[in-house]
Formats: C-alpha cells, structure tokens, sequence
C-alpha cells in the first residue's frame, strides 16, 4: 500500500514499489504512509525490517493481516487527513496500527478510533515492530526471503531520498516538531555516504537530501571526522554534499536554512558537483513577523545572500515557503513580504495560511488574523508568486535544459529539470520522439513552450 494507494485515492499516481509475490502462509503488512518525505523515510525503514522478518508488503487493504498508518500531526488540517486515513483502514481492513507524529498524541487517536490496535510516536521503529509481532506474528524462511541490499523503497526506482539527520534546534512558535521528534540528531556522515553509495549502485539517479534542518547537519557530533574510503571525512553539510556529489547521481539539497556557511555549497553547485537548486524554508520576510515566529529576523540580509550565491552560480533555483495571515501580521507587513518576494524573485515558491497547532506558543499570540483576511493574502500572495513563476519559466524558452525522466505512457514522457524537485515543482513534458525513453533517464531537451509552472520541449 502506497502512500496513495491507487484503488483508495485514484486522482493521485501511486509512489511506491511493492510489487511481489508472498509464498504461501507468508504474512502480509500494509502501509499508508502521510506528511512529508521526512515520514516516508521512516516508512521506508520499517518495510524494510519487515521485510527482513518475513513479512510481505501488500499493495491494497484486503490482502493485508494488519495495516500500519504513519500519521503527520503538524497542522490541524494534517490530523484531520491522518483520522480519516486511520479511519479508511479500520473499515477496509479493521486491524490497525498507528504511527508517526500524531502517535505522540495517543489519547487523540485512540479518542476517535478506540479500536486501533496499537499507537507509536514517531520514529519508534522497535515500537512499531512490537505491535506487528503482537498482531501478526512472523513466519521467517530464511531460504527464499531475501532483501534487496538498498531495502524497501516507497520512491520510483531513479529516485530516492537520503535523510541526514533528524530532530531540529529550533524553537519556532509556531512549530512542535522539536516536541514530536527531538533535539538534531545527525547520522555519521560515512553510514550517510554508504548508504547514498548502495542506493546509487541499486540504479538511483537522484538523491534529495532531507532532514527537519540540512545546513545544521553535524553540530550536535561537533563536526566529528570518520573515515571514508581511507580519507578523512567531516560531518559536515559541506563536507558530506561534495562526497555525494561525487557518487555520480543528482543531488538535490531540501530544508536549508540560510546560515553564513551556506555559501560554501554555492561553489559545489557551480562546479556541477551538486544541482544548482537550494530548498530554504523562509517563511515571511518583515522582520517583526519574523520575530513573534522566533525566527532569524534578517530578511534585508538574505537579499544579499541570494545576491552574492547568484553571482557565484547565476542558474541557481530557489525554493522556499512562506506563511501569511501570522498572527498580529499586518496589512504593512504582508505588503513588505509580498515587496520581498519582487526583489528576491524565487523560482518555486510555496504559501501556506497559518493555523493553530495544538501545542505550538503561536496560538497564545494576541490579534489572530480572521480567515477571511488570510484568504485574501493568501491569493494576493500566489498571484505575485506566478507572475514570477511564468517570467522564469518563459526566460527557459529555446534554452537547452538536461532532464531526468519520470514516467513515459502512451502520450508522451514526463520529466524534470534540475530546477525541479519530484512532487512539489513543476515538470518538463516531451509529446514526440518520447517512445525510447525510460523512466531514470537523463536527456537534453529544447524548450519551446512554457506555462505557469511547467515547460514543454523537444529531444535534442
């Protein structure tokens, strides 16, 4: 079961790779896996030490003993989808096991679904395991279940992500991240490089760094050295980033914060070691906002950031997010943020209403903003955004552009550029001389049309 089973939600394309045959007897778990890549990475790692246990992973409800549903608790609106996910699964299936962030609220959970078999916090893999022996006991046979060396994985197979690190330092007010999973723990840099090594050996052509924040990666281990290789290597995001980048594969850096060392990954992007593309969670640019988030209020300074990386590495792709309708934000400070945005001129930009988060300090602030008000900035905000949006793209128009391809039908082949990021950017769609393609590969295309938020070319 993917994170969007195909037979449950058939608007969205299923992601994972669960196609196999069980032997007779062979326990079978599912998996409805919701929230942020971050999840399904821990998806990821509890399939797979099922997997090596004997189980088999079922593609639907109806084929599978006990169902595992890994939550997202961050907004409201998350636990919402998150009840309704646990709830599909106890009709479809009725044995249920729930994990992830809203599993650090089992009282929640267990409030409108008494009848959840078990509730784990996030990341509590051993946990997890527990409550699926206890459910479905395993039937190991160690003559024919064999794991592939890269595990299971919920990606397309020329994809994969990478997480560094887990956990955040920060104190955000509107955030309980750190609540639900902890202080920054990074992983050593070389179990990191050995395991981007195997995933790139398995056919992997494109690895998205992830963590709750990448630049950080290291500082709780000090910047420790270990050895790859035979040469010395720092725990350090730098450091890690320019090993990567020499394993052959696309490397895609997400949920950078814009720390004075950013600039050294800059000269990495240029040399082509790693893709010119920086994912950087901005959120608002006046810097009182910025401030009633505990957030670094330096917005003017971060202008000059994306100055000075632009003119190291001119093709350069920014992406970020932002929140309006913060409260106590005024019609002054939006139009700041919205001024911001005409001068930063980001190529994917994300925007998010703000909602209360039970738990988060956010919701104690004074002069909540009305819903009718964080609409309106909201469309104000979006429209600015593809203006930018549709200018960059069209600027792209006979440009050569090297892509990696997706997916190929009957109608043609859908692609990415290097500026685009799998499920949350734009794509670059080829509708001719397409039928040799297959998903994984890298091709130079023409672009010859642009629309809003995607481009379409031809095979050069």
């Amino acid at each position: 079961m993917s994170q969007n089973p195909p037979d449950l939600r058939p608007d969205l394309a299923p992601k994972a790779r669960l196609s196999e045959t069980a032997r007779p007897g062979q326990p079978k778990i599912g998996m409805v896996s919701l929230g942020c890549p971050k999840a399904l990475v821990d998806s990821e790692r509890i399939l797979t030490r099922l997997r090596a246990e004997g189980y088999a992973i079922s593609p639907d409800y109806l084929g599978a003993d006990a169902v595992i549903v890994n939550t997202c608790g961050f907004l409201d609106s998350a636990k919402a989808e998150s009840l309704d996910a646990i709830g599909e699964a106890l009709r479809e299936n009725g044995r249920v096991i729930v994990t992830g962030c809203l599993g650090a609220e089992p009282d929640y959970i267990t409030g409108a679904h008494p009848r959840v078999l078990a509730v784990t916090g996030p990341h509590q893999y051993e946990q997890v395991l527990d409550a699926v022996h206890a459910a479905v006991p395993s039937r190991p046979d160690p003559f024919v279940d064999l794991l592939p060396a890269t595990g299971v994985s919920l990606t397309p197979r020329h994809y994969s992500y990478l997480k560094i690190s887990e956990g955040c330092n920060h104190a955000c007010k509107f955030c309980i991240i750190p609540d639900m999973r902890g202080k920054l723990v990074s992983r050593p840099a070389h179990a990191i490089l050995r395991e981007a090594e195997k995933l790139v050996e398995a056919g992997v052509r494109e690895l998205l760094v992830i963590s709750q924040d990448t630049s950080a990666y290291g500082v709780d281990r000090k910047h420790d050295v270990n050895e790859w290789h035979g040469q010395p290597l720092r725990s350090h995001i730098t450091d890690l980033a320019r090993a990567l980048g020499g394993l052959g594969a696309w490397v895609r850096l997400h949920y950078v914060y814009p720390y004075p060392h950013v600039r050294d990954l800059i000269p990495l992007m240029a040399e082509g070691l790693v893709l010119p593309y920086l994912d950087i969670p901005f959120q608002h640019a006046h810097p009182d906002v910025l401030k009633r988030m505990a957030r670094p209020a330096a917005s003017a300074k971060t202008l000059d950031e994306i100055a000075c990386w632009r003119a190291v590495c001119p093709d350069i792709t920014l992406r970020s997010t932002f929140i309006v309708g913060y409260p106590g934000e005024t019609e002054a400070e939006f139009q700041t943020l919205l001024d911001w945005l005409d001068a930063a001129q980001l190529d994917r930009v994300g925007c998010f209403q703000y909602e209360n988060v039970a738990g988060a300090r956010s919701n104690a602030l004074p002069d909540h903003v009305p819903d009718d008000v964080k609409q309106d900035r909201w469309d104000r905000f979006m429209q600015k955004a593809q203006i930018i949006s549709e200018a960059k793209l069209e600027a792209k128009v006979g440009s050569l552009q090297q892509v990696i391809v997706d997916s190929v039908d009957a109608e043609g082949a859908t692609c990415r550029t290097r500026a685009d990021a799998p499920e949350i950017d734009g794509n670059l769609f080829i509708d001719s001389g397409f039928e040799h393609l297959s998903p994984g590969d890298l091709v130079t295309v023409r672009v010859d049309e642009a629309g809003e938020y995607d481009l379409w070319g031809q095979l050069v």
